[in-house]
């Protein structure tokens, strides 16, 4: 309780009082400070709102940031900062927006590039195939070309072969014909060692007509031979003839030979110029060993034989 001698001293001015003077300037300074403080904290609320951010810390007995009791803003200051959270929020929408236009059109390209990547290996991989293709298909002409080739040096080969076995068997056969001609036209005398005996039409005791060929003399068993070349139309034993063998030539002429004494061709044998039909005896009417031998033109009247061989290149 104060005393009564201390209450001059309470009206007493302050500048007469030391310690009442430092209390006023104490209670001054914390009322300028506390409304210091409320400003700046106003101002920092309102620069956070606008910043995007949220007020902090402002009273311990603070109901909300929208409060003016918390924030120490005036109703015009509130609606500032409301207008400022608003505008934020719409900024940010649109940005955000505009993020997701950015996302999307990121992604759109992306999309792009990849289906143009796999666009470009697929042309890439459609081209390998088809130069494959091309190439395979410019071996497989290549080989058939080849191929048709081969198989045209192959038939010009054959027909060229062929044509040479022709030639040859043409030439074969005009040989074999020229070997036949010539056969047909060669000419031997009838046998070998031997001496005429009797001519043509020369008469004698021993014939019955004057003699109608030429005797050629020889030892027993000398081969006798076909003249010309022709076939056997006779070899049989034909009386006063003794064993007789005749050949009709290709002109039609019958050569015969007579008095011998064994056959070696029969009735229907070819035979060549030269060919033995026989061997000398002495079968029928004869005197010694000897072939009669006769020209008979188309096989009738006998001829001299000595002219006919002179003819054909002989002098018998």
């Amino acid at each position: 309780m104060p005393t009564h001698q201390d209450a001059p001293d309470a009206d007493r001015p302050a500048s007469r009082h030391p310690a009442a003077l430092r209390r006023v300037a104490k209670h001054r300074f914390i009322r300028r400070h506390a409304t210091r403080r409320t400003q700046i904290i106003g101002l920092t609320a309102a620069l956070a709102a606008a910043a995007g951010t949220t007020t902090v810390g402002l009273s311990s007995a603070a109901s909300g940031p929208s409060s003016p009791q918390s924030t120490g803003l005036s109703p015009s200051q509130t609606d500032a900062l409301n207008a400022a959270r608003i505008d934020r929020r719409d900024l940010g929408s649109r940005d955000m927006a505009r993020i997701d236009l950015s996302l999307a059109s990121a992604q759109k390209a992306a999309q792009q590039a990849a289906a143009q990547k796999v666009a470009q290996q697929r042309a890439a991989k459609l081209a390998a195939q088809a130069s494959l293709t091309q190439r395979r298909a410019l071996a497989l002409a290549a080989a058939k070309a080849a191929a048709a080739k081969k198989a045209a040096a192959n038939a010009k080969a054959l027909a060229e072969a062929k044509a040479e076995v022709a030639a040859k068997a043409a030439a074969l056969k005009a040989a074999a014909k020229a070997a036949a001609e010539k056969a047909k036209s060669t000419i031997v005398l009838p046998t070998t060692g031997y001496h005429l005996t009797a001519r043509f039409n020369q008469a004698g005791g021993r014939w019955a007509h004057n003699h109608t060929g030429l005797d050629f003399a020889a030892p027993m068993g000398t081969p006798v031979r076909s003249v010309m070349a022709g076939k056997v139309i006779q070899a049989d034993f034909e009386g006063a003839y003794g064993r007789q063998v005749k050949v009709r030539h290709s002109d039609g002429t019958v050569t015969s030979y007579s008095h011998m004494e064994e056959f070696d061709v029969s009735v229907g044998d070819s035979v060549q110029a030269g060919s033995m039909v026989g061997r000398i005896g002495m079968t029928g009417n004869t005197t010694g060993p000897h072939v009669h031998f006769e020209v008979l033109p188309g096989g009738g009247a006998p001829i001299d034989p000595e002219p006919w061989l002179r003819e054909h290149g002989l002098n018998p």
